[in-house]
């Protein structure tokens, strides 16, 4: 069933908010400042956001092994082309007229979780960082999101799973089966988790401790 204008809409204003955050937060912090992505520091990570949404040719290797190699080569050539600055103002800008992801309602449905996680990647690398206070509406959003993909973000975890956000006390069960976990926390900190972010995630794991350990232990599916 399609979203209503209005939600797609307000998504699409997290999506572009997040991303104005990011590129001010990637000017604050410079080039050489790390992220939580393994290897990358902040002038890796803006490449990476530029080859996303202007060179589809590269784009299918950041998902897909086969073509890993040439994603990163045309990331690396990014890098050596364009100064941080000129990068972090394409990011800003956005996709051109002519990529894929300049299609109505693609930036709802694909940027908003990409520059969330993006953005509390350089926040979260830099010492004392804290959580953000972010819009319920967003947090509901985020919720919203780990349950309809939830199977996808945690198909590597051979155990029963549950998600539970104890601001509301909703609770779903990701996958059935024992022995069992549940993993509690607010959405932004879930969504951290599932996606590898687990030692910078404000989260609690309980259940079997066999199981536990299975959970923390497998790949994440991001």
């Amino acid at each position: 069933e399609p979203e209503p204008a209005r939600t797609i809409a307000r998504v699409s204003s997290y999506a572009a908010a997040e991303r104005a955050k990011l590129c001010s937060l990637l000017e604050q912090v410079g080039p050489e400042h790390p992220t939580l992505c393994a290897g990358w520091d902040t002038y890796d990570l803006a490449a990476h956001l530029v080859l996303r949404e202007r060179r589809p040719d590269a784009a299918p290797g950041i998902l897909i092994k086969p073509w890993a190699r040439r994603t990163k080569a045309v990331q690396r050539d990014l890098r050596d082309k364009h100064s941080f600055a000129e990068l972090i103002g394409l990011v800003r800008n956005g996709p051109p007229r002519w990529s894929p992801m300049s299609l109505p309602g693609f930036d709802a449905a694909a940027n908003t979780i990409e520059f969330f996680v993006h953005h509390e990647d350089v926040r979260r690398a830099a010492p004392g960082w804290a959580p953000r206070e972010l819009d319920p509406a967003l947090q509901d959003l985020l919720w919203n999101r780990l349950r309809r993909g939830g199977r996808l973000f945690f198909r590597h975890a051979e155990v029963g799973l549950q998600l539970h956000r104890p601001d509301t006390g909703a609770t779903v069960e990701i996958r059935g089966g024992e022995p069992s976990v549940v993993l509690a926390g607010v959405p932004a900190e879930l969504l951290m988790y599932a996606y590898g972010r687990r030692d910078h995630a404000n989260v609690t794991v309980t259940g079997d401790p066999e199981a536990v350990k299975r959970l923390k232990s497998a790949p994440p599916g991001q």
